[in-house]
């Protein structure tokens, strides 16, 4: 959820698990073309991206979407952070799910760069998002005998809200690098990674935040050297991905301030998130679950963990060299673990 300070720093600036074993994967050697054709797919003339509209209570829009490859039985739509950010975020997933003959889809919430993005402030609730997240479901005709909800970061607040409403429709369920309660997040900031800190350091930017001076370069400076480049992505800033960078470059500030609001350790002031928490539903949840964490992550690991153990069908996975984007700098752990979860949810059906 950290990202809004993140895209000014850039600008300023320029999961314990093995391979899966005894699981069969997909032979697509028979038919090569079986995963990449788009011979006769509506989406054809676009190369898999289709503008989807959604109705609203203030009009209709529409969201972009675009398909990567072919498997009627696995189909991962991936709901990104921010809120605000894009589907950049997740693009190092073309490296590993096309050979696992997984069909995916990219997916730009209302208000996202590739997405419309009208200025109303009334847009941007939970209960909306969910109800968009369904209109897309019905347009990319997903449900429960193929149709895996993935969601990180403010997409994983959004994943698990759409379970609790529409579980009936999910063959599985990912929540990766969010807990279930902002304030358990705020809580585990200001007493874990606050803390873990430079005194000095901690001391300075919480002077900062008290005075809300927020553009202040000294902050930026502050959260990169000590905070960033440790719990988002466990890089230096100039090794970041490309499709990293861009998704920040892309983020919009409106939604995420609205939602998320301005400071670096935890929802604070007015942000609409600040009280979310859903501890007491996570019982509620029937379809086969998935929670990731990171060992270096802004969430706390341990949570993700206790999320598996909530949930009725629950398996946890653990980065343990990632941090809030592991799909990237723990990416030996991250995509082994949840490729092994798609198939053998897919193998129980």
């Amino acid at each position: 959820m950290r990202y809004f300070n993140i895209l000014i720093l850039i600008f300023l600036c320029a999961c314990q698990s093995s391979a899966p074993s005894d699981v069969v994967k997909p032979d697509i050697s028979a038919d090569p073309c079986a995963y990449v054709t788009m011979t006769g797919k509506a989406d054809q003339s676009t190369g898999g991206i289709r503008m989807i509209p959604i109705s609203t209570p203030i009009g209709d829009f529409k969201v972009w979407t675009k398909r990567i490859g072919n498997n009627p039985s696995k189909k991962v739509l991936l709901l990104h952070g921010g809120p605000g950010g894009t589907h950049e975020f997740f693009e190092s997933f073309e490296g590993y799910f096309p050979q696992e003959g997984i069909e995916f889809y990219y997916y730009d919430q209302l208000g996202s760069y590739y997405s419309d993005q009208p200025s109303d402030t009334s847009l941007w609730t939970i209960s909306r998002f969910v109800e968009e997240v369904e209109q897309v479901r019905k347009a990319l005709n997903l449900g429960p005998d193929n149709f895996y909800l993935y969601g990180q970061s403010w997409g994983g607040i959004l994943a698990m809200e759409y379970a609790l409403k529409y579980q009936e429709h999910l063959k599985g369920l990912i929540i990766s690098n969010m807990v279930m309660s902002i304030p358990e997040y705020n809580k585990y900031a200001k007493d874990v990674l606050g803390p873990a800190m430079d005194p000095a350091v901690h001391k300075e930017l919480m002077a900062i935040e008290a005075k809300q001076d927020f553009d202040n370069p000294r902050y930026l400076e502050l959260l990169f050297e000590h905070h960033y480049t440790q719990h988002i992505m466990r890089k230096p800033l100039a090794e970041w991905p490309e499709s990293v960078n861009r998704a920040f470059k892309h983020l919009n500030p409106e939604v995420y301030i609205y939602m998320q609001g301005y400071s670096e350790f935890g929802v604070t002031g007015d942000a609409t998130l600040i009280d979310w928490d859903v501890r007491s539903r996570l019982k509620e949840i029937k379809v086969p679950t998935l929670s990731i964490g990171a060992s270096h992550d802004s969430m706390d690991p341990e949570h993700m963990r206790w999320l598996a153990d909530q949930v009725q069908d629950g398996t946890f996975l653990l980065c343990p060299e990632g941090s809030h984007l592991s799909q990237y700098d723990d990416q030996s752990h991250f995509f082994p673990g949840l490729i092994d979860f798609i198939h053998k949810v897919d193998a129980k059906k």
